[in-house]
């Protein structure tokens, strides 16, 4: 089969498409077929390589992907070849104290397809029979191949670990990408008023169209002096940052006392400093959040499935155009999600 891979870490110039043996089925996996896959930024991280991650080379990323099943292992129970099936990235052992209590993204064996181990992006895939979820056959494979990590991201943020309510105020960092867009939709959904940031004019409109109420230019204003104004100096209940040192303490100070930060990710970097003299005072939570559950993860899919949500997709490129599309990626190019094909497909 043909995959993206890359043998060492780098610049986009490491990665490459092309010949790489075909995936063995184990007892309890499923083969996909692999129709529509796409981008996110933590396969900008893996590419550049991860402070204590070792990848077994060549190294195929991708974490997000959507396809028809061609074949079960002998344990399989849930699907049969001809299925339409996406990935749900996160994996676990099971048998650990929190995988029996339900939430297996906490149990210390937990890693991502993709950026842990071998991805999806090639024209086939062997992943386990639990980390994929049915699609009905009316869903157009780019929406099923590019749903699935970011909306159970943002969902497990908003309403599992952030608790949201409806009424309150939502502060949504980096409304463009994938994690923010999908938040901003859900945030809405939820019956939050939506407060949202990004780069540019056109960036804001996407994020009106994806039910933002109030929008800021990060690039003209500080985020944190807007909300000021715009909430009579009250502040925000909960902020969504996934951006990390350059937006942290800004974050911080956007919110109401008692407010809460919500936080999946670090893309611009993981120590900004902890602003515990903030913290204590304002009585303000700062609470982490990795993927999702399977639970959680139904729960979403099943409204983009229905159409209540809906990844925007910036670009549609054959995988053989991969730097291209890790370029829209780390420049910001654009808003919502990148997809990439398998040349066979095209």
């Amino acid at each position: 089969m043909k995959a993206v891979q890359f043998t060492e870490h780098g610049d986009r110039d490491v990665l490459e498409y092309g010949d790489f043996p075909d995936p063995e089925v184990g007892p309890d996996e499923v083969l996909v077929d692999v129709k529509a896959a796409s981008l996110n930024h933590l396969d900008i991280w893996t590419r550049r390589g991860l402070p204590g991650v070792e990848l077994e080379m060549p190294h195929i990323p991708g974490s997000d992907m959507a396809g028809v099943v061609t074949e079960v292992g002998e344990r399989v129970t849930r699907f049969e070849a001809g299925d339409h099936v996406a990935l749900i990235a996160g994996v676990a052992g099971g048998g650990d104290e929190f995988s029996r209590k339900g939430d297996p993204t906490l149990a210390p064996d937990f890693h991502i397809i993709g950026e842990h181990v071998r991805g999806v992006h090639a024209e086939f895939a062997a992943i386990p029979e639990e980390n994929l979820v049915p699609v009905p056959e009316d869903v157009p494979w780019e929406v099923a191949g590019s749903a699935s990590l970011v909306f159970q991201t943002a969902w497990r943020m908003l309403v599992d670990r952030g608790e949201l309510r409806p009424g309150e105020k939502v502060l949504v960092l980096g409304a463009s990408g994938g994690v923010g867009h999908a938040a901003v939709q859900i945030a809405d959904y939820a019956g939050a008023e939506v407060y949202a940031t990004a780069s540019t004019d056109e960036k804001l409109e996407y994020a009106k169209e994806c039910g933002a109420d109030h929008v800021i230019n990060y690039e003209e204003d500080d985020f944190s002096k807007e909300i000021r104004k715009l909430t009579d100096g009250r502040g925000v209940d909960m902020v969504v940052d996934h951006i990390g040192e350059a937006t942290y303490k800004r974050s911080l100070k956007s919110l109401v006392k008692g407010g809460r930060v919500v936080t999946c990710g670090a893309t611009t970097g993981p120590d900004p400093g902890a602003g515990l003299n903030y913290i204590f005072w304002n009585q303000l939570s700062v609470i982490g959040s990795t993927m999702a559950t399977p639970g959680e993860a139904d729960e979403v899919l099943d409204l983009v499935w229905d159409g209540t949500f809906e990844p925007r997709i910036r670009e549609t490129l054959p995988m053989s155009e991969i730097d291209r599309a890790h370029e829209l990626i780390e420049e910001r190019q654009g808003f919502g999600k990148v997809v990439v094909i398998p040349d066979s497909e095209l």
